[in-house]
């Protein structure tokens, strides 16, 4: 069966539950069970054909709509055809466009693939939604389920912090609040918290599994039973219960205590409600997101090294895209930055699937290159390379836009403007801003003295070893979460003019300590495109800000280059 074939047969399909049901649509979300960011089965691409990373599609008896936030309107259009009315959320989100029916509607829903924050947010209070668990699992078939490969743990020297030391700190916290019992379902938290990781994701090392831990410290380990072989041999697990998902409601039942935290983002409804069954939730905030997010020495001494590998595998990527007169297709240019990558020991796989757009490709925000969309890059466009790597000793997460002609004026215009803004994040004063919303608004500045914004946040969390999207922190309008020492974000402004072209500029970069001050530090090294700059548009400090960049460019990385990458490195300084 084609993949058309097997979309149109499952919406059809869901159509006829809708009438045997007497419902007036079905809920499908982007999240597996695990809410990972990388799902797996991806029901919303089986259903709408969407590759996206976030996204929500509701079936109705004559409908189709799926909603979308602006990262991925044009890519929405492009691959879910004529059958989805297609909406940009915040402005046109659910609760908005599905409330103007003067009744609720009556809408079905799978209780393992949303949370009650996630269903009333999106959908409010005006509707009735009707439990229904698995109604077309047979339509896909779920690898994943079969993947055997087993977790492992991460050596104290790598993550910095013993797992009983993690595990000390987080029953202190429960200890303060009152709480008797904790429920972590997200799979990143427990792989964090217990320094474990695995093969279930295909960007990330997060292995799939749960935990509850006890005010005592008794830790009920659920996860499929064939892959913890190996980490119950470890002494460090030894006092640990192993289940299978299966047995998540009998622990429940048998657990001592009154009281219950768990996750808002990530305990479906299902779970909640066998909870509810016998305790109080007290808390719906899993700690772990915050402790996680505070890098320390060790982490940070880590992740610099991952970037200085990294930075050399772009860096001689670039020179070959700048000076090597060959004929550059998109997939080219992602096969030959992967082999670079590879040439390191310590190198695994991308952290995502590789950004590489050219021309009106470099548009669409998300952009993922197959043999149906691959562009020869011609050497007036303008090529955005977003890409990143997991290595055994850390994330990274880069982009580049590069061109092979000095582009027209008013694209050098623009691009200057995402590049003050991007110098004006890691400058930032953290003294006085103490949020990513107003750095997110400064970087801003620039592209609106001229009517242009972009409609992504400035900046993402990024994880140790773990997902390259990581939450709390972050850079955005609607981020109010204080920044500390030892986060580390993503610096990313950018533009993108449908059909024509796009531009980001991004580092990653930390929180450090110096005499009391907190300041961004860089821990990307890759050098930025100088022929895509308009110098006149730059201030004092801001030249020298490049200058200082690339000397550090170069005074890191020149030693793993060759004589000619060498000398090309260095005119840029």
């Amino acid at each position: 069966m084609d993949k058309i074939s097997k979309k149109i047969k499952v919406i059809l399909k869901i159509k006829k539950i809708l009438e045997t049901k007497n419902l007036d649509g079905y809920i499908i979300p982007k999240n597996d069970v695990f809410f990972s960011e990388y799902s797996n089965p991806d029901r919303l691409k089986l259903i709408t054909k969407f590759s996206g990373s976030a996204g929500l599609a509701v079936i109705t008896r004559k409908k189709n709509l799926i909603f979308v936030d602006g990262r991925y309107i044009i890519q929405a259009e492009n691959e879910c055809g004529k059958k989805f009315d297609i909406f940009e959320i915040p402005f046109q989100n659910p609760k908005k466009i599905l409330g103007q029916y003067k009744k609720g509607l009556y809408l079905g829903y799978d209780p393992d693939l949303f949370t009650s924050k996630n269903l009333i947010n999106n959908f409010g209070y005006k509707h009735t939604f009707v439990p229904l668990k698995n109604i077309f699992e047979k339509y896909y078939q779920n690898k994943n389920n079969r993947n055997t490969k087993r977790f492992y743990s991460l050596d104290e020297i790598i993550v910095g912090e013993s797992v009983n030391s993690k595990l000390k700190r987080l029953i202190k916290i429960l200890n303060k609040i009152k709480i008797d019992n904790i429920f972590i379902s997200a799979p990143e938290n427990v792989a964090w918290l217990l320094n474990i990781r695995g093969f279930d994701n295909p960007n990330s090392p997060i292995p799939n599994c749960r935990i509850i831990l006890t005010k005592k410290k008794e830790v009920f380990f659920f996860s499929d039973l064939n892959k913890i072989k190996k980490i119950k041999k470890n002494p460090i697990y030894k006092k640990f219960s192993f289940f299978d998902f299966s047995n998540f409601a009998k622990i429940i039942s048998i657990l001592k205590g009154k009281s219950f935290c768990i996750d808002e983002n990530t305990c479906s409804i299902f779970n909640e409600s066998i909870i509810k069954s016998k305790f109080v939730i007290r808390s719906r905030k899993d700690p772990c997101y915050f402790l996680k997010s505070i890098k320390n020495k060790r982490e940070l001494q880590n992740i610099k090294l991952a970037h200085i590998k990294d930075g050399v595998a772009l860096t001689k990527f670039i020179y070959l895209f700048k000076n090597k007169k060959t004929k550059w297709t998109e997939l080219k240019a992602v096969k030959i930055l992967e082999n670079l990558r590879k040439k390191n020991n310590n190198y695994l796989y991308p952290s995502f699937n590789t950004i590489a757009g050219s021309g009106p490709n470099s548009a669409i925000i998300h952009y993922k290159s197959n043999p149906s969309t691959n562009r020869i890059i011609k050497k007036k466009d303008i090529f955005l390379l977003d890409s990143g790597g997991q290595y055994k000793y850390g994330t990274t997460d880069v982009t580049r836009t590069l061109c092979q002609k000095k582009p027209k004026k008013f694209i050098r215009n623009i691009y200057t403007r995402v590049l003050k803004g991007h110098i004006s994040v890691v400058k930032s004063n953290l003294n006085k801003i103490k949020t990513g919303n107003e750095i997110d608004n400064n970087a801003r500045k620039w592209l609106k003295q001229i009517k242009l914004d972009y409609a992504h946040g400035t900046g993402h969390g990024v994880g140790f070893f773990l997902n390259v999207h990581e939450g709390p922190q972050g850079l955005s309008k609607f981020n109010e979460v204080k920044l500390n020492e030892g986060m580390v974000v993503s610096n990313e402004p950018g533009y993108y003019r449908k059909n024509k072209f796009g531009i980001r500029i991004e580092n990653m970069i930390y929180i450090d300590k110096e005499k009391n001050n907190l300041k961004f530090k860089n821990l990307t090294y890759v050098p930025i495109d100088k022929d895509l700059i308009d110098y006149t548009i730059l201030n004092k400090s801001e030249k020298e800000y490049l200058f200082e960049y690339h000397l550090e460019v170069y005074n890191l990385l020149s030693q793993y280059l060759n004589k000619k990458e060498k000398n090309w490195l260095v005119k840029l300084i």
